[in-house]
């Protein structure tokens, strides 16, 4: 989880953009860097490993400069070492990045045949070779900055300092966080609250798209359009910055729309974007398993049952999911050869930690989908591979969710791989699609105002039934817990094809039921249940991409998230179901971050 600093200052700026850097730690790096111009002249400082190698470099080799970036970094395009640290330079440009830039090799294709020289493996290296092309041809940084920009695809926070200009730090976002800090007679931009925090209280978030100049005493923020933007200035207590909700209101939502960030942190730990290569951390091997045992409660319960889709489809994996706190009261039948895997946010969940230790007491190899990377399952599992979705302070689990989905997906094309089910051309493109989950699940967040404009209508109801198949049917398990967790209206989640089984005698005008079904091999079958709804005078709601909102049956309504390959499609899904259930709870007044008899970790059985 890369972290981003930038400062323009009345004094050295050095040892601040090192404090800074220290601050942004707990997002997990394996580098460091800063850039700084002084006198016209740019020039950088980088280490791999943690920042005191940094620190030790520039007491041999001092910094001065009053603006200047820095950057902790999260390897994505290229493994850890100086060469791919950051800063990155491009001639007069040097540039810091959190995110991924999906369409870098064809750019830098392209550069190269323009005549540039790239000096190492990142995408970040791309951004600064556009930018600094157009200063060459003439164009003004901001406009060289704008240019850049509309190249890019991918999410991205990114900060710029560039040759000849001593008074300048350009900075931009899509899909990451990126925040402008006013001080007095000084100007910054950071990753978040916290980065800037040391220096100033007075925050402005920048919305989606924007991007920025600053100097030494004014911000000028222009929107995606390039139309100059006002962003409202707010207060916030240095105390509280770790746990800053920042423009929204309550930290659901804004955990809602941190996931394109914690996504592609997540996935970043799994994937080798250049050789397309998928890889499960500690070098596990899959082809020494049988079968896969996944233990979970809640919400990480239906990320497992999502990841059974998964395994079993592309890896030939057998898969069982069970509820932790069930499982072992059962005495199962276990064989050697079987991975038990426990999911968990926090790694204390107790039910989830039992069933760990019985399936270690049984000889099973273990492992871990961990949030809280020193918890206890961490600890004790045989094998850690963790999520990157930062803190999550919201009760009712929305990132960590979509964190441990991403790692389930990535696993199961790293299991397929290594058995031999898919060839290095397959795995490369369900590589390619993962790196796209980031800006899908950005461009997903724009669902927002259709789900506002139907989240009335769902506040009003006693019962909301929810349906899907395939790898949608546990998610419409999981929409149907987030509405009953926050909003206290009573939902149930059920496989589409089970609802002449018995769900169907509850369908009636004052029953909405919400169906997810994007368009895949079971669209079809959904539309004909969709049907059977309506004819019954049933309230639906479609949760769909584009081509199956032409294809909806008539009297549905319909939310259209982005279009997407099968394989991400839970994760592309997910934030309309969290909104919705987020826009019918505040609706209702409920308390969105702690609802009623619920806690963020159930430490005891």
């Amino acid at each position: 989880m890369c972290g981003i600093i930038g400062i323009v200052g009345q004094s050295p700026v050095t040892e601040r953009l090192i404090d800074s850097l220290r601050r942004l730690e707990y997002r997990g790096y394996d580098s460091a860097g800063v850039a700084v111009v002084e006198a016209g002249k740019l020039d950088r400082r980088r280490a791999p490993g943690k920042i005191r190698a940094l620190e030790d470099l520039l007491r041999e080799q001092p910094l001065p400069g009053k603006t200047g970036i820095g950057h902790t970094r999260w390897a994505t395009h290229g493994a850890p070492s100086e060469r791919n640290a950051h800063p990155q330079i491009a001639g007069k440009v040097a540039v810091v990045h959190n995110g991924i830039i999906e369409n870098f090799a064809a750019l830098k294709r392209e550069l190269i045949a323009d005549g540039r020289t790239f000096t190492s493996d990142t995408d970040t290296e791309v951004i600064a070779h556009l930018i600094d092309r157009g200063i060459a041809e003439g164009l003004e940084p901001l406009a060289a900055l704008k240019a850049a920009l509309d190249r890019l695809a991918g999410a991205y926070a990114i900060g710029v300092v560039i040759e000849g200009h001593d008074h300048l730090v350009l900075g931009a976002r899509r899909g990451s966080p990126l925040v402008v800090g006013y001080g007095e007679g000084e100007m910054f931009i950071g990753s978040d609250a916290l980065a800037v925090g040391p220096f100033t209280s007075r925050i402005a978030y920048l919305d989606e798209g924007d991007y920025v100049a600053i100097d030494h005493d004014k911000a000028l923020i222009f929107d995606a359009e390039g139309r100059p933007a006002d962003r409202p200035v707010r207060t916030v207590p240095a105390s509280a910055a770790l746990v800053e909700k920042g423009n929204y209101r309550h930290f659901m939502e804004k955990e809602i729309h941190d996931q394109p960030d914690s996504c592609r942190n997540t996935l970043s730990a799994y994937l080798d974007p250049i050789a397309g290569k998928a890889h499960a951390p500690g070098g596990f091997d899959f082809t020494a398993i049988d079968r896969i045992q996944i233990v979970a409660c809640g919400t990480a319960s239906y990320a497992g049952q999502i990841g059974r889709y998964l395994f079993e489809r592309l890896a030939g994996l057998p898969v069982d999911v069970e509820i932790a706190s069930e499982f072992r009261y059962r005495d199962p039948a276990v064989a050697k050869g079987t991975l038990a895997v426990a999911v968990s946010q926090s790694g204390e969940t107790a039910d989830t930690l039992a069933a760990l230790r019985w399936c270690k007491d049984k000889g099973l190899t273990t492992a871990a989908i961990v949030n809280a990377h020193q918890s206890t399952m961490a600890r004790e599992a045989d094998v850690m591979w963790p999520t990157h979705a930062g803190p999550e302070i919201g009760v009712a689990s929305t990132k960590a969710f979509t964190a441990q989905v991403s790692v389930l997906t990535a696993l199961a094309v790293a299991a397929a791989a290594q058995r031999g089910r898919i060839d290095a051309a397959q795995e490369a493109a369900l590589v390619a699609h993962l790196l796209e989950a980031p800006r899908l699940l950005a461009e997903s967040l724009h669902v927002e105002d259709a789900i506002h404009a139907i989240a009335p209508e769902i506040a009003k109801a006693r019962d909301v039934l929810y349906l899907g198949r395939g790898p949608m049917y546990p998610l419409a398990l999981e929409g149907a817990l987030k509405l009953k967790e926050i909003s206290y209206i009573h939902a149930e989640g059920y496989a589409a094809g089970e609802l002449k089984h018995g769900p169907i005698a509850l369908v009636d005008e004052q029953t909405p039921v919400i169906v997810i079904a994007p368009t895949d091999d079971f669209f079809e079958k959904t539309v004909s249940n969709m049907s059977e709804v309506i004819a019954r005078g049933g309230r639906v709601i479609l949760i769909t991409d584009a081509q199956g909102a032409a294809h909806a049956p008539e009297g549905a309504r319909v939310i259209t998230a982005p279009t997407c390959d099968p394989v991400i499609a839970p994760l592309v899904m997910a934030a309309s179901i969290q909104l919705l259930a987020y826009h019918v709870a505040v609706i209702k007044g409920a308390d969105v971050d702690q609802p009623r008899n619920l806690a963020k970790s159930v430490t005891v059985e």
